[in-house]
């Protein structure tokens, strides 16, 4: 069986480990934009803040994969199979898996973009190949809310952005000093820029652009986080959860603006600054896009796969072409694209599983995150809200900004928060993942390490 894979992320990279691990008979090809390949993008600010070297991410993908490194995938004929790379070669396979994962999203901002030049990280498919691929076989590479500012009195009006480019025709080029943070590439490019940058602004509080703000504030950059919501990481964190983190941003000297917009940049050539919806212009020499990832869809779209947000599939990852799967952040099931490693894995196990003669079905995935790095220590998993019935317990403490929170149904732990102490992190998802009884007294999960087998 010849099974080709178009994406070397983390969830490619799980799948063909898996396959080697249960049928090493079958052939699995990896195609990849990226020159380097897979490794684990949850650590990526590491990578930035100089805690571990590229080489160290670099992630296993079983002694008879092939992964082609560079490899562009342009085109993807599902009633043959095959697929055609941007240098023109067609190769067909038994099965195929759209592991494409997610693009960072460009931000609706005046002046983000100038004409001239491809734009990198941001095209109608997320990646860019050079036309020469490369063959590896078997490897692995390696505080208190800032206010919002009064506006000042009014400054000349940025210049306006181009219109967008059509789809598939990029030519626009990100404004000098702006950066995505989703790519090896893009973390060396910010490894460059940090040394030189006095200011920088991370536009979103979510988990990236909190990743982004820790890792150069470690670097000596001065930092700011623009954020429309309400609280930092709301996907994940609950308002008091979310304060604690910001006293641990506070003490890395990150300034954060809540329920603000950015929408425009000053500059001409180089970023200068970040201009609110008030009016009000934050003074920056970088900018890092922290905004969100949307899937990518457009290789299934072009050819004729079902895609919602993100490409449909069953419980055997299947999509609506035969012999075509699809896993990771670009996969959508029952209603849902989950973007998180974990849910990766699981589907890539789930598939290995299925094309190697076994039963599992895939029934969704557990949801959980874990952010570490000096003085900031998030883990939380499950939804952060509770239902009517449910119990909650809670325990915090603000000089050491630690926040605990646990929300049970009948004797089952369906979510959790833990910021500042993660002693007990390992025993609460085991207990969730595992969805387990808890003890009698729940509250001692929360202070005990290891108290949960």
């Amino acid at each position: 069986m010849r099974v080709g894979v178009v994406g070397a992320g983390m969830a490619a990279a799980r799948f063909a480990q898996q396959i080697a691990a249960r049928d090493p008979r079958i052939s699995v090809t990896v195609f990849g934009d990226e020159m380097y390949a897979p490794y684990n993008r949850a650590l990526l600010a590491d990578v930035l803040s100089a805690r571990f070297g590229a080489e160290a991410i670099g992630l296993p993908v079983g002694p008879s994969a092939v992964v082609r490194v560079g490899a562009r995938v342009s085109a993807l004929d599902a009633e043959r199979c095959s697929l055609r790379l941007a240098d023109g070669e067609v190769h067909s396979f038994d099965a195929i898996v759209l592991a494409t994962g997610a693009g960072p999203v460009l931000p609706p901002m005046r002046n983000l973009r100038v004409a001239g030049r491809p734009h990198g990280s941001f095209t109608s498919t997320g990646s860019t190949g050079p036309t020469a691929p490369t063959e590896l076989t078997g490897q692995t590479v390696a505080g208190p809310v800032a206010s919002a500012p009064a506006a000042p009195p009014a400054a000349p009006a940025p210049a306006p952005a181009p219109a967008p480019p059509s789809r598939g025709e990029p030519n626009l080029e990100l404004l000098g000093g702006v950066h995505a943070f989703r790519s090896l590439d893009d973390c060396a490019a910010l490894a460059d820029a940090a040394p030189r940058a006095e200011r920088a602004v991370v536009i979103g509080g979510g988990v990236l652009g909190v990743s982004a703000a820790r890792a150069l504030a470690a670097l000596g950059v001065a930092v700011e986080i623009v954020h429309q919501g309400p609280h930092l990481m709301e996907r994940h964190l609950d308002a008091q959860a979310a304060s604690a983190l910001l006293c641990g941003l506070a003490e890395l000297g990150v300034a954060v603006y809540l329920d603000n917009r950015a929408r425009a940049l000053t500059g001409t050539e180089h970023v200068t600054g970040v201009e609110l919806a008030n009016g009000h212009v934050l003074d920056a020499d970088l900018v890092v896009l922290a905004c969100g990832v949307r899937p990518r869809v457009a290789l299934a779209r072009d050819a004729g796969l079902r895609v919602d947000t993100g490409i449909v599939v069953d419980d055997r990852l299947a999509t609506s072409a035969a012999g075509i799967y699809a896993i990771g952040d670009c996969a959508e099931f029952a209603g849902d694209v989950h973007g998180l490693a974990a849910a990766a894995w699981d589907q890539a196990d789930v598939l290995a599983a299925h094309l190697t003669g076994g039963g599992e079905r895939y029934a969704g995935s557990r949801t959980m995150m874990r952010l570490t790095a000096g003085p900031l220590a998030v883990a939380a998993f499950g939804a952060t809200g509770a239902r009517a019935g449910d119990d909650v317990v809670r325990l915090a403490d603000p000089t050491r900004n630690a926040y605990k929170k646990l929300v049970m149904r009948g004797d089952r732990l369906v979510a959790g928060i833990l910021i500042g102490d993660l002693a007990t992190a390992g025993a609460l998802t085991r207990a969730f993942e595992r969805d387990d009884p808890l003890p009698a007294d729940p509250l001692h999960l929360l202070a005990v390490p290891g108290a949960y087998r």
